[in-house]
């Protein structure tokens, strides 16, 4: 099967954009860079925010990203889709109706549309060690970490960058153990809450 670079270049195009407005994920990249790796190989997922996850799917459908699950919070939910050799990609959206209600997409989504990256998360092998070094480089980080030492899925968000008064972005270390590629809801849920502006 032949790989299409395409997709790879979407996904760039969309990271570099983020990168430009998210300073945790400028140091990020430009310490990667400076060792010669590049962001790319450590990219474990991308998140998309929307108001139609099946519209907006459409675009990274038509370069050979594939559906793989649906996961359900209390307010929104998402939809993952998967490609050989390339980030995940989770789009979410609020639900519609009263249960969608007190969901903080739809108004990310008004202020900033879907056409940019709410956050991408970096696969890191010690998620303390990498918040002690990213700390004790001016980047902080909201709430604490999101699943147990040793489990399979551990992550935590930086403190939201802002755009006009408003939470934009944020990056997000993901440790991961024992090939869980998944996602879990109580701990997306929970990070979802941790970046809500006080």
């Amino acid at each position: 099967m032949s790989h299409d670079h395409s997709l790879e270049q979407v996904i760039m195009e969309y990271v570099g954009e983020y990168i430009s407005r998210n300073r945790a994920a400028q140091l990020v990249r430009d310490s990667l860079n400076e060792i010669g790796v590049g962001i790319f190989p450590i990219l474990d997922h991308i998140t998309v925010r929307t108001l139609s996850i099946d519209n907006r799917a459409q675009e990274f459908l038509a370069h050979g990203y594939a559906y793989s699950e649906t996961l359900e919070y209390d307010d929104w939910w998402a939809k993952v889709y998967r490609a050989p050799g390339c980030p995940a990609l989770f789009v979410d959206q609020a639900y519609t109706g009263e249960r969608g209600a007190t969901s903080i997409i739809p108004g990310w989504v008004s202020q900033f549309g879907d056409r940019t990256l709410h956050h991408i998360a970096i696969r890191v092998e010690d998620i303390e060690v990498a918040i002690q070094r990213l700390s004790a480089k001016g980047v902080g980080f909201a709430g604490t970490i999101v699943g147990e030492r040793g489990g399979d899925l551990r992550q935590i968000f930086s403190v939201p960058e802002q755009v006009g008064g408003q939470v934009f972005s944020v990056l997000e270390l993901a440790e991961r153990h024992c090939g869980f590629q998944g996602f879990s809801p109580p701990q997306a849920n929970s990070l979802m809450q941790s970046t809500v502006r006080k």
